[in-house]
């Protein structure tokens, strides 16, 4: 089964998603930002998810990391789901 490891950092609107992932593409920390903004108790860590296997997640965030093809530096979204926006930005998947 395929496995990911992912930070992410969720908040309620597609406009501050947007305007974070500007941020990081400008040079901004991933994980500060994660702690200050971010909805999920994941925060603490930085928005760490750990590591997870696919369908463990809410099924757009789970399309989200194991469809795109990304590198440790790109940040995927924001992603829409139940819980709201978030950015994600893969460690790795196998």
């Amino acid at each position: 089964m395929k496995t990911a490891a992912a930070l992410h950092i969720l908040v309620k609107t597609e406009a501050e998603a947007k305007a974070l992932k500007d941020k990081i593409e400008k040079g901004a920390d991933f994980a500060t930002l994660a702690k200050k903004h971010s909805m999920c108790p994941s925060k603490k860590q930085g928005g760490d998810l750990g590591e997870f296997r696919k369908g463990a997640m809410v099924k757009p965030f789970d399309q989200a990391v194991f469809t795109k093809d990304s590198d440790e530096k790109s940040v995927i979204g924001p992603v829409k789901t139940r819980f709201g926006y978030h950015l994600i930005r893969v460690l790795y998947t196998s």
